[in-house]
């Protein structure tokens, strides 16, 4: 009963801030960022579904022994169509090559595309002549191509001639750099000859070099940097690779943001990292430090001011498979999971999102590499809600490169868990609307109920936990509901807190709905 007193006290004691307003927004809970106290319950990190192979490529369809490569993948929903670009490799006229630039040699990206994100088709558009097959689906052969990185520019005011945009490294060859980048006060060694070129498309297809110099020069540039449009915000981010600041030769990622996507912020901001544990520690502990290569950050569709990054995880000089005749291996990897609410500072779970699992082909280096984005697909069981899809590569470095599906429930990254009667309580809260509903999961003798109270945490009349009946089953927007016939929207714009009893049940998000 003393340790519970604590909780609750030290709760209570942290909470002298504003309340938070989170209007009517979806909250998943990625973190403890709502999160008041907790007594006999935990955060608990879920694990996605491996489903069929999106495809399997082979030496004679790619051309390459690399098998298709199926690294620097973006996925991402447009309209009813679902998008997809990847790295190739094809023997092809180059239609750009930035002046004094080497490298990319033989590299293409290629396009695919699907009506349902599960059944996907690389359609033949034939948009350059190459020396292996007649027919392709390349969309991209120039600069740029070793990490071509899209996404669709929903910035209201954008050109429609750049839609579509994309950055891709670009490695100038000796005494070739225009422009190298100078020292600044971080002391950072920045290297010269390389950056990151913009490009842009009106269609997804046909694409051109935005601007023929670097818009970003400092970083290191070798993985799958990205960009993406923050609504939230209203400015453009990237994420790039680069080494740790203290001089450590530790993989990390750095931010940088544009209001034009073509002039970024300088110097790179690197990213910060607290460890996710499941358990309420305030100040949340530094995480350890870890190789990250690939980050795969990108906004959360359904709660677009949250980042989720899918990290590839790097374990240098560790080698688990000794028969791949086609490369020697000296690194391992899976895949992590890390949130933010900044895009600055993540907080990072230390236990593995994606293990590479039994198959022999994810045991070495450059694979249980997961592709850029999330999207929505129907649910492989009948009438069960949609459900999240992303892609992961496997076999890569092999004569055969596969591309996997995995799917996760909406919002099911984390939750919070209790196996047997578990409380959590929020800190002080604003919201819009006039019904709660949340994204639960329970057994047949678990449940779910829900008490409002004020600031200070005394029950709201006809909010009491004695006024909700328990909660059971398995739904993605369960509506609450009490006894009392009270109104919720009398409550609108009132500083609360909720109180959530659980038994054998996940809590994975909530939303105040109009």
């Amino acid at each position: 009963m003393g340790i519970q007193l604590v909780w609750w006290v030290l709760g209570g004691a942290l909470c002298g801030a504003d309340p938070i307003d989170i209007g009517s927004r979806l909250e998943p809970f990625v973190d403890d960022f709502l999160i008041d106290s907790m007594q006999h319950a935990e955060l608990r990190l879920h694990h996605p579904t491996p489903r069929a192979l999106v495809w399997q490529t082979t030496n004679q369809q790619s051309g390459k022994v690399w098998g298709g490569a199926h690294r620097s993948v973006c996925v991402f929903q447009d309209g009813d169509l679902y998008r997809m670009y990847y790295r190739d490799y094809a023997r092809v006229a180059r239609p750009w090559i930035a002046e004094g630039a080497f490298g990319d040699q033989n590299i293409v990206t290629c396009y695919a595309e699907s009506r349902d994100g599960i059944h996907w088709t690389r359609p033949e558009l034939n948009l350059y002549q190459t020396e292996d097959l007649k027919r392709n689906n390349i969309v991209w052969a120039g600069t740029g191509c070793a990490n071509f990185a899209v996404f669709k520019d929903t910035n209201p005011d954008a050109d429609p001639a750049a839609r579509y945009k994309a950055i891709g490294r670009v490695m100038f060859q000796e005494g070739q750099d225009p422009a190298p980048p100078q020292p600044d006060a971080t002391g950072y060694p920045w290297l010269p000859r390389i950056g990151l070129l913009a490009f842009r498309s009106p269609d997804g297809l046909h694409w051109s070099v935005l601007r023929k110099a670097r818009i970003i020069k400092k970083g290191e540039f070798d993985s799958h940097n990205v960009a993406l449009w923050d609504s939230v915000r209203g400015r453009y981010v990237s994420f790039i690779r680069i080494w740790m600041p203290d001089g450590r030769r530790i993989r990390s990622v750095a931010a940088l943001t544009s209001k034009d996507f073509l002039s970024w912020s300088d110097p790179p901001q690197w990213l910060t990292y607290s460890r996710s544990t499941g358990r309420l520690i305030r100040p949340a502990p530094a995480a350890a430090p870890m190789h990250l290569y690939d980050n795969n950050i990108a906004v959360y569709p359904r709660a677009p001011h949250l980042f989720i990054g899918l990290p590839m995880r790097l374990v240098p000089g560790r080698v688990r498979v000794e028969d791949n005749p086609l490369r020697e291996e000296t690194a391992l990897n899976d895949t992590g999971l890390m949130t933010s609410r900044d895009g600055r500072h993540f907080r990072r779970w230390r236990e593995a999102f994606i293990r590479p699992g039994s198959q022999a082909g994810r045991w070495w280096n450059e694979n249980c590499c997961p592709a850029w984005g999330f999207v929505t697909t129907r649910s492989h069981i009948e009438g069960a809600p949609r459900e999240l899809s992303f892609y992961c590569n496997e076999s890569y470095g092999t004569d055969q490169g596969n591309l996997r599906r995995y799917t996760l429930r909406l919002d099911g990254f984390v939750s919070v868990h209790a196996a047997d009667r578990g409380e959590m309580r929020t800190r002080p809260i604003r919201f819009t609307g006039q019904r709660l509903v949340l994204n639960l999961a329970t057994s047949a003798v678990g449940s779910v109920r829900v008490e409002i109270q004020d600031a200070s945490g005394r029950p709201i009349p006809g909010f009491r936990l004695s006024d909700c009946p328990e909660m059971f089953g398995d739904a993605i927007d369960d509506e609450v509901r009490w006894k009392s016939g009270a109104a919720l929207a009398d409550l609108t714009g009132q500083a609360i807190r909720l109180r959530f009893v659980l038994d054998d049940a996940d809590l994975y998000a909530i939303q105040f709905q109009q």
